[in-house]
């Protein structure tokens, strides 16, 4: 919106305003310091990512992205988006250092302001239940846990200097099934989660001398591929607001996490369920 106008009727008048209201209003990061602002955001392609890239990517950030799919520039129209992408499965821990040399490539010496681990995997049996912890092989304890648990930290820890000269944030994606047992969620993403808002805590405090809050959003029921129509008129009655929640709710919460106005918050996890957790 930039300077308001001056009212040419009135000479002498008061002197234009500059804009000074929401403090997540996208002019104002596209000017800050001159500088635009760039996240890597993991699992972009759907669901809370994809709502995720575009509040980000609508308030002039650069988005970096990844996920195990190819770019689709119709269903995700930012900017340099294709060049930005990278396609990788992050559940193969081998194929991280590539990923962060990549991601090291494009910044080209630049700062990484927002890291938000998102991407996650929740299998189930072939009927779609939910697989227990008698029921899930080792393969998929092993590639649930290289993707939701050890993705995170290899990405922070390759990408390190880069959030440092940022003063950057990190935000890991966890869940209400990681604090309770969840009727749909498997017991390896339910577990997953629960080491995910432990390393979080952990996190905050190794990287907080360096300037770098690290922070947890734990999603209830939100309304994305995963949420069947059934499942979400079961969980409905449970959730005190009454209906499941929105990807571009939980967008939000994480952009307020990458803002400076949660410059004095590290350490927490934040929960986005409509109460379901009371």
């Amino acid at each position: 919106m930039g300077l308001d106008q001056p009212n040419d009727d009135l000479v002498g008048g008061p002197p234009p305003q500059t804009h000074l209201g929401c403090p997540f209003h996208p002019d104002k990061v596209r000017v800050h310091r001159g500088e635009q602002k760039a996240m890597l955001l993991t699992g972009a392609s759907r669901g809370i990512g994809h709502a995720t890239a575009k509040l980000f990517s609508e308030a002039g950030w650069r988005i970096i992205s990844c996920a195990r799919q190819p770019f689709d520039g119709e269903r995700c129209p930012w900017e340099s988006g294709r060049e930005d992408h990278v396609q990788v499965d992050l559940s193969n821990h081998r194929m991280l250092p590539r990923l962060i040399t990549e991601v090291k490539e494009r910044l080209a010496g630049a700062p990484l302001h927002a890291l938000v681990n998102n991407a996650g995997i929740s299998p189930k049996t072939p009927d779609g239940d939910r697989l227990t912890s008698s029921t899930t092989s080792t393969e998929i304890w092993m590639r649930v846990f290289h993707l939701n648990l050890v993705a995170p930290i290899l990405l922070a820890k390759g990408l390190f200097d880069e959030l440092r000269a940022a003063s950057g944030s990190i935000v890991n994606v966890t869940s209400i099934a990681g604090s309770r047992v969840h009727p749909f969620a498997g017991s390896a993403y339910a577990t997953s989660k629960a080491a995910l808002a432990s390393l979080t805590r952990e996190m905050a405090h190794d990287y907080a001398p360096h300037g770098i809050r690290v922070n947890a959003i734990a999603p209830g029921e939100i309304r994305t591929d995963m949420l069947s129509p059934d499942t979400e008129a079961r969980l409905v009655p449970t959730i005190p607001l009454r209906r499941v929640g929105t990807p571009d709710e939980v967008a939000e919460v994480i952009y307020f996490l990458c803002s400076n106005a949660a410059s004095y918050v590290t350490g927490a996890e934040v929960p986005i369920n409509g109460g379901q957790h009371l």
